[in-house]
């Protein structure tokens, strides 16, 4: 199965569009969508004094996305008894890697980053959608965005366990389009390149899946 892309997404003009709303501000400064802080928050997750241990910080990120984390969950994380299982998987993950450039085994099934999915996954009150999210926010080049709304424009099937290297695929193909597109729109959004392409997506779409009625 390949990721499908809607043809809207490859318009460069009303991607463009699509980024400026998403970053956008209110005239008081606060930001149109709270989401628009998940990279650049407190820094970002993936800064290097960071980028091998989660903090607080993360679990506002992800709040940013519309994930509820509970607190007894959190502390879970951050404060777990004797050694931390999730930071140590982390800390095997590359933090300098594009999905793009990445191997099949960086995201395949018992990589690090597949089996810190999946234990935070395990994690009373993350669930998978809030695990992909915190796994986003400190590898935002190596892994993207997901939900219920991605889910729906990509059309992706009820078990999904294929995301990523489906994402890898598709920014592969055709010597590297999808990513020079995404690079393309980034810049005449004026959105910055701090942002990842993964992300640069993952906006354009979910906002796209928003207007189109697509998700929750």
């Amino acid at each position: 199965m390949t990721l499908k892309i809607p043809s809207t997404l490859w318009d460069r003009q009303h991607v463009a569009m699509l980024l400026r709303r998403y970053w956008a501000t209110l005239p008081n400064g606060v930001p149109t969508y709270t989401g628009s802080r998940f990279e650049r928050f407190a820094g970002g997750g993936d800064r290097p004094e960071v980028a091998n241990h989660f903090t607080s910080a993360d679990f506002i990120a992800v709040a940013a996305l519309s994930v509820h984390v509970p607190v007894r969950a959190v502390l879970h994380v951050l404060e777990p008894t004797g050694r931390n299982p999730y930071n140590s998987l982390l800390s095997q993950i590359p933090a300098d890697i594009e999905l793009a450039e990445a191997e099949e085994r960086h995201i395949a099934e018992d990589s690090p980053a597949w089996n810190l999915w999946r234990s935070l996954c395990g994690v009373d009150g993350i669930g998978p959608i809030g695990a992909g999210k915190l796994v986003a926010r400190k590898r935002p080049r190596l892994l993207p965005v997901y939900d219920s709304v991605i889910k729906n424009v990509f059309e992706r099937p009820s078990t999904d366990l294929r995301f990523w290297s489906h994402m890898r695929s598709a920014l592969r193909a055709d010597d590297h389009a999808l990513v020079a597109h995404l690079e393309d729109v980034r810049e005449l959004a004026g959105v910055g390149k701090d942002i990842s392409v993964l992300r640069i997506l993952d906006t354009a779409a979910w906002l796209h899946g928003k207007d189109e009625g697509l998700g929750v």
